[in-house]
């Protein structure tokens, strides 16, 4: 009996034992290490891929923002069906798709409308935009919902209108875009891209600074 008892007393302090050092390597230590690597290394990254300006954090480079006024750059829309949709107005408690398919009568009617609404907001005195000149990303969500780009080609449509509003040459403008333009990832992964939040605060330096 005295030996049981023995035995199980040591193995429950062999036991606590483990899991004391385990707790304190796997829920303290490594923790640490990994925490302070990412913030030596990717510091950035590790901190929400932050985008200030004026010394103030006013975004991620992540996460897509919308409520610009037409003197800036557009985002792509939330989703693809107004307030239908899983995620409205880039809310970050959810994201998500319509998940409708391509020839669903409503997403084709919001697509049109979405069409109309860039052709008419994008077209100055001397520019006209032909509705297939708009790219897809102008009148669809991302899968997410919360893409914080646009293609080179919604940028670039766009130009003409931003430079009219802000009284600037169009050729400064696309200035402006081709230099906050990302290539593909690693040269051959993704499209092309543009940071609509980055572009809009080198935009709005640019007109202060004039």
């Amino acid at each position: 009996m005295n030996n049981s008892v023995t035995n199980t007393a040591r193995l429950l302090g062999a036991a606590l034992r483990a899991l004391l050092v385990l707790t304190l390597v796997t829920g303290v230590g490594y923790p640490l290490v990994v925490t302070g690597i990412a913030q030596a290394a990717f510091h950035g990254k590790a901190n929400g891929s932050e985008i200030k300006s004026d010394d103030k954090v006013v975004g991620s480079s992540l996460i897509g923002q919308q409520g610009y006024s037409l003197d800036y750059f557009q985002s792509r829309p939330a989703n693809g069906l107004g307030t239908n949709s899983v995620n409205s107005q880039y809310k970050l408690i959810l994201s998500g798709a319509t998940n409708l398919a391509a020839d669903n009568k409503k997403l084709i009617a919001s697509v049109e409308e979405a069409k109309a609404k860039v052709v008419k907001d994008n077209s100055t005195a001397g520019y006209k935009v032909l509705p297939s000149q708009v790219p897809a990303d102008a009148v669809t969500s991302s899968g997410s919902g919360l893409d914080p780009d646009i293609s080179p080609a919604y940028a670039e449509l766009q130009a003409h209108r931003v430079a009219e509003r802000n009284h600037l040459p169009v050729t400064t403008v696309e200035k402006l875009v081709k230099k906050h333009t990302d290539g593909r990832t690693l040269g051959f992964i993704g499209e092309p891209r543009v940071n609509v939040l980055e572009l809009n605060i080198a935009l709005r330096e640019l007109v202060e600074g004039r």
